[in-house]
């Protein structure tokens, strides 16, 4: 139950983030960012990188339901299946972010 509650509250925390972000407050990226970001590129890029930590986020939580589940059923698939689920989530989660940071600030250093 613990590892539900510690995954499961870490990727709600992370979606938080990802929303933030999505709607133009980027002040929870790193401050380089926020300076190479021109003004009028920074809404286009909170949605990027927002949606990114979103799914990040929501992999998160996916994952901590299907432990959860397995706790109670001892299911070994479904900690599979939510291993490859988190693993392809961080995947394309830090794609778009890198895909955001490259378009918008040139780079993601």
């Amino acid at each position: 139950m613990g590892a539900f509650i510690t995954v499961s509250g870490l990727g709600i925390l992370i979606s938080i983030l990802g929303i933030l972000n999505m709607t133009g407050n980027i002040s929870s990226l790193h401050w380089y960012h926020r300076q190479r970001v021109a003004e009028e590129n920074r809404k286009a890029f909170g949605k990027l990188v927002g949606l990114g930590t979103l799914i990040i986020g929501l992999a998160m939580i996916v994952f901590g339901m299907l432990y959860l589940i397995f706790e109670y059923t001892q299911l070994k698939i479904l900690v599979i299946v939510g291993a490859i689920e988190l693993i392809a989530g961080i995947i394309v989660g830090i794609i778009i972010s890198f895909y955001g940071m490259k378009k918008y600030n040139g780079g993601i250093f």
